[in-house]
């Protein structure tokens, strides 16, 4: 273990992370597709209700579900993500890439549509901007967690 450092108490990151997840996919994943939407650059919307399969769940709920899926491994290398300014940029590209790289070549074939999405322009850059965005979220939300964690329990007397 390096100098300065504590064991990680994985157990407890997941609740958070799951929270966090969950949270920034309804915020900042899916504030960042409106915008996209807004200015034509996305080619679909913000806030789908469409009923997912095989449920019937809203689709922006079952997405919000897997982005808090996505926030228990964030959660569990987080502590390994540089302290100063890059801590974002290390947010940024953890949610680009991999829930992009996941959608892209795993969840959009299995559900019988190209891999890639075609490898249209626009699919790639939205994935890339709102996961990125997501990621962004799910760091500023564990960060607001730790802190309050850290605060001590105001005591009555």
């Amino acid at each position: 273990m390096a100098a300065g450092t504590e064991p990680m108490d994985y157990p407890r990151r997941i609740l958070p992370g799951f929270i966090a997840g969950f949270a920034a996919t309804l915020i900042f994943h899916q504030l960042t597709l409106l915008v996209l939407w807004r200015a034509g650059l996305a080619p679909f919307a913000p806030f789908s209700m469409a009923a997912t399969k095989p449920m019937g769940v809203p689709a922006v709920f079952s997405l919000a579900f897997w982005g808090g899926i996505w926030g228990i491994p964030f959660a569990l290398i987080e502590p390994g993500f540089p302290r100063n300014g890059k801590y974002w940029a290390a947010s940024f590209l953890f949610g680009a890439v991999f829930p992009s790289a996941v959608a892209l070549l795993l969840v959009l074939p299995l559900k019988g549509r190209p891999m890639g999405g075609g490898w249209h322009a626009s699919l790639l850059i939205t994935a890339f901007l709102i996961n990125g965005a997501w990621g962004v979220g799910t760091g500023l939300f564990l960060r607001i967690s730790a802190a309050y964690g850290k605060r001590k329990p105001v005591r009555l007397r």
